[in-house]
């Protein structure tokens, strides 16, 4: 076959589009940013066409470049799959995944809970939308996740409410009526998206998406350049660096999440995961209602 998809190329590209930037994504792979800059260009050249471009200080995907970041996903996750497979890695290796949003307080937690139940363990992530998420733990490439659970359509095990907060850039002034409010958001299909827009309609303020993200990374980044206000998630009483809230919008209820495990998952170790997250968005709640 004349054209061949390089894995470690795939790799560098999935962690650009996890980590918001060529920058970030470069730190998490301990390479240089040249080095993702590379990988990402030679996947363009077996393209034929550009995957990756620069929206100001903001790295945005093309259309093709956002179907071959899908298709990487997969390929990886295939890959990663067999990988396990082929080397026994299966019973000491423990895959798990969480939505973007929140997820800087929700692995911590799972890990926490994996390691507690099995020790010997190795701790993977996969930080996904919600949807894909489900996908994989079904295929299962992952052992765990926890996700939003409108966005994925599949009930899954409760594990609480995701506190939803209005956040704009400090000293951010949305422009005078009539003119609609400016939001910034991941781009359809996503929950919170809708769950902002459907609050604000309920309220009667007229609002229009001026930025759509494909990571959360992108909207917190126009967040934080003025572009418009973000419907965030706010746990244990922390929001985004570098954002205030805004308590003149009107108040959001949390936003369902589940839990989805593998067929055949270690029983203790689910339970485990559970109820961590489940104390984690019980604790958040308690804090939001003080």
């Amino acid at each position: 076959m004349a054209h061949v998809l390089d894995i470690v190329a795939l790799r560098s590209l999935i962690a650009v589009a996890d980590c918001g930037g060529f920058h970030r994504a470069a730190e998490s792979l301990t390479l240089s940013q040249s080095a993702v800059s590379q990988h990402v260009r030679r996947l363009e050249k077996t393209l034929g066409r550009p995957a990756v471009e620069r929206d100001g200080r903001r790295t945005r995907f093309t259309a093709e470049g956002a179907l071959l970041l899908e298709q990487a996903r997969r390929i990886i996750a295939v890959h990663d799959e067999a990988l396990r497979t082929l080397l026994g890695e299966e019973a000491d290796t423990v895959v798990i995944g969480s939505t973007e949003h929140a997820a800087d307080h929700i692995l911590p937690r799972l890990t926490a809970a994996v390691r507690a139940v099995l020790p010997e363990c190795r701790v993977r992530f996969r930080i996904d939308r919600s949807a894909r998420l489900v996908e994989a733990v079904d295929r299962g490439t992952v052992d765990l996740a926890v996700y939003v659970t409108e966005a994925a359509g599949t009930e899954g095990i409760p594990v609480g409410g995701l506190p939803l907060t209005w956040y704009a850039a400090p000293g951010w002034t949305a422009p005078p009526a009539p003119a609609p409010l400016p939001l910034v958001a991941i781009e359809d299909p996503c929950a919170i998206r809708r769950r902002a827009l459907g609050v604000l309609a309920e309220g009667g303020i007229p609002a229009t998406v001026v930025c759509d993200a494909g990571y959360l990374a992108g909207v917190l980044d126009a967040a934080r350049a003025g572009l418009g206000t973000a419907l965030l998630a706010t746990v244990g009483g922390q929001g985004p660096d570098g954002l205030a809230q805004r308590p003149d919008l009107p108040p959001v209820p949390a936003i369902r999440m589940s839990a989805h495990a593998r067929r055949g998952a270690d029983p203790e170790m689910v339970a485990a995961a559970v109820a961590a997250v489940r104390e984690l968005f019980a604790q958040s709640a308690t804090v939001r209602a003080a």
